[in-house]
């Protein structure tokens, strides 16, 4: 056997990673190898932390909170918002924590679809997480009008999308573009500046959905010039199960009025003014709508501490480098049994995740759950495998395809029915 193809070479990888000391910062569960981050990351011990230093902060300030403590919860959307921002290559005032991905999806549309003339249609595409599609198909009953005008770009292949035929579908007939930064299933990454260039060009705003790219993929928003931004936070950033998701609005679409107004929407200095008329704050604040959701959000201050001290750069290298070993072991040791590699191979275009298809994947990923793997199945037969940087090894990847050789060589996965479980 190849040294390349053995644990003992895994083990040497582990050693030589400068990220390796962030596993220790997690709680893993016991003898499992999880490589789910996609759909839901590990909780860290300092995002625990966070929840009780929040809890206390209750305790001992009750409704003083809102304006004292070390995080007070007044300015708390707006302070994790800096922290987040250099995440995603954004001005401070760029970013706010508020409200959740489709919620935020609603007030962005709200407030930059302007149907004018023939100018009435919004552009997205066939492989887009489902609730943002039904979230425009909502927005354009509300304007008064049908599906039709929705246009989505069709995939050639059923997994990736091509940029020049997105741009094609760019007509004069387009309001608004709405599109994925990385493919939920493929996990295949859009070149985001290449697409924001082309709108701009034909006067059309567009925004991207960042919920499988935020917090695995270096972004420059600002620098490219998208015109909003929307992501959830308990994927790559471990913000853990329905923590406060995040927008981004480009600094020159300050002063535009919130398509969805409240009471948090209002400039900080005058909001206890109380007048009927808002005063709309001067950044990304004004497309907050409710009252932050302070306990759900309280994960977030700890979580992020770990990506200011790692660094975005180089947890998206140690990612290429995951998943680069776990393609490579996959070729190797499963190229007889019929699994088809269908994420982009390219590092240009391959976001944080290994996507596999076989005509069992329902039942293999049963059989690797048995097995102690937490993989992701996605109808009708895809397999998705995240390799996390902060806290899953180059021993994980190793593990996780012999398990999976092991299952497939036992057939072990008979046992299982080939459907999916309520939660995949």
């Amino acid at each position: 056997m190849e040294e390349r193809y053995t644990r003992t070479y895994a083990e040497k990888l582990d050693a030589e990673d400068t990220l390796r000391s962030f596993r220790n910062e997690f709680y893993l569960k016991n003898e499992y190898v999880y490589m789910d981050g996609n759909s839901l990351g590990l909780m860290s011990k300092r995002a625990e932390q966070s929840v009780y230093d929040l809890l206390a902060s209750w305790k001992k300030h009750a409704i003083d909170g809102w304006t004292q403590g070390e995080n007070a919860w007044y300015y708390l959307s707006e302070s994790l918002g800096e922290k987040m921002a250099v995440l995603v290559g954004a001005e401070k005032e760029e970013v706010v924590v508020t409200g959740s991905t489709t919620v935020n999806l609603h007030q962005l549309v709200s407030t930059f679809y302007k149907p004018k003339g023939s100018k009435t249609k919004i552009l997205a595409d066939t492989l887009n997480f489902p609730s943002d599609i039904y979230a425009l198909k909502a927005q354009l009953k509300l304007k008064g009008y049908d599906d039709s005008h929705l246009i989505q770009v069709q995939s050639e292949d059923g997994h990736t999308l091509d940029e020049e035929t997105i741009i094609d579908a760019m007509t004069e007939e387009i309001a608004l573009i709405v599109l994925p930064s990385v493919l939920y299933r493929s996990g295949q990454i859009l070149d985001m500046e290449k697409l924001t260039i082309a709108a701009h060009e034909r006067g059309i705003k567009i925004g991207f959905d960042l919920c499988h790219s935020i917090g695995a993929v270096p972004h420059q928003l600002h620098d490219w010039d998208v015109d909003f931004a929307f992501w959830c936070t308990y994927k790559h950033l471990n913000g853990g199960p329905g923590s406060v998701a995040a927008l981004y609005v480009n600094e020159k679409h300050f002063g535009t009025a919130p398509g969805l107004a409240g009471w948090f929407s209002s400039d900080k200095e005058k909001q206890f003014e109380m007048e009927h008329t808002l005063a709309a704050a001067e950044d990304a604040g004004a497309f907050q709508i409710g009252t932050p959701h302070v306990l759900s959000a309280a994960p977030l201050i700890g979580a992020l501490e770990l990506f200011d001290e790692a660094g975005i750069e180089k947890i998206r290298e140690k990612s290429l480098q995951l998943t680069a070993y776990m393609m490579e072991l996959i070729e190797h040791e499963l190229k007889e049994f019929d699994f088809d590699i269908c994420n982009p191979i390219n590092e240009k275009q391959r976001g944080g995740h290994i996507y596999l298809e076989h005509p069992e994947a329902a039942r293999i990923c049963k059989a690797l759950k048995k097995r102690k793997v937490i993989p992701d199945f996605r109808k009708p037969s895809g397999i998705r495998l995240a390799p996390v940087a902060l806290y899953n090894s180059f021993t994980d990847v190793y593990e996780c395809i012999q398990i999976l050789k092991n299952i497939m060589e036992e057939k072990a996965y008979e046992q299982f029915s080939n459907e999916r479980e309520v939660v995949s």
